[in-house]
């Protein structure tokens, strides 16, 4: 049998794999970026077509030379500090809390049954509902923006890892116990391994979270950082300005995105899913 007939018989063979995986990564590619241009396109027209007064939207050319004379300044880079320090340290602090306490809840009946209405009634309320609380306690420091980041990621993890565990199939659990193992060990061979796409779907999301309250916290609350430099530059009357600094959070969301994509992909080499991506 000819490797002809065993490519067409079969699955393709790795080259035309790679092949159809490049394609398909600068179609996408190409894609984005045509997307990127219309989007800036349009936003440049509608201000030099009246469709929008210039002073309540300046043109995209604008805004994007704003910006580019903000990487130069460094009070930017120091409300980005800012700004990613109390996301990074409120998402460390939700993820600790939400995978201990999922883990605890999770392993166990009881507690799931008795958290569980618990749960529903506290994971709905807004976080932005908390602000007059976080102000009380912390005024405009960081601990206020820590509070409602940690209040709205923790939920999003928490959650994946609860189904994380609900997943956990009995006959392998069983089969752990024959052999001997102990809650914890079962914990680490078995809960774990089935929890983790879970959790790192929820962290993801957490991610995304963390970076959104962080941003109102600022804007609201004056917190340093990003959204109260965005708030400082409305009130001030510089419009391009402030546009420019909600492009920088939007593109920060977007670095974002793609680290916690990629570190899901080394974390999750082994599960079907990430491998799939790969194959296909």
């Amino acid at each position: 049998m000819s490797p002809g007939t065993l490519a067409a018989g079969g699955a393709a063979p790795p080259v035309e794999r790679q092949r159809r995986k490049a394609g398909k990564g600068a179609s996408k590619q190409l894609l984005g970026i045509l997307g990127i241009i219309g989007f800036l396109g349009t936003w440049e027209l509608i201000p030099r077509l009246g469709l929008i007064d210039e002073r309540f939207l300046p043109p995209a050319s604008e805004v994007i030379a704003a910006l580019v004379v903000d990487f130069g300044l460094t009070a930017f880079w120091v409300a980005v500090g800012e700004t990613m320090k109390a996301w990074f340290l409120g998402l460390l602090m939700a993820v600790a809390a939400a995978v201990l306490l999922g883990f605890i809840i999770g392993s166990s009946d009881f507690l799931r049954k008795a958290t569980n209405s618990t749960i529903e009634f506290l994971r709905p309320i807004p976080s932005v509902a908390l602000i007059p609380l976080a102000v009380l306690l912390f005024g405009v420091k960081i601990e206020s923006s820590l509070l409602l980041i940690v209040y709205a990621s923790f939920w999003q993890v928490l959650i994946q890892v609860l189904y994380g565990v609900a997943d956990v199939d009995m006959v392998a659990n069983n089969t752990a116990k024959t052999y001997g193992l102990g809650r914890l060990a079962r914990i680490r061979y078995v809960v774990f391994p089935t929890a983790l796409p879970y959790l790192m779907t929820g962290v993801r999301l957490a991610a995304a979270v963390a970076l959104v309250l962080a941003i109102t916290a600022e804007l609201v609350i004056g917190s340093p950082g990003l959204g109260r430099e965005i708030a400082l530059a409305q009130s001030g009357g510089a419009i391009s300005g402030m546009y420019a600094l909600v492009l920088a959070t939007g593109l920060i969301g977007v670095l974002i995105n793609m680290l916690m994509r990629q570190i899901e992909k080394r974390i999750l080499g082994w599960h079907s899913s990430i491998r799939s991506e790969v194959i296909v």
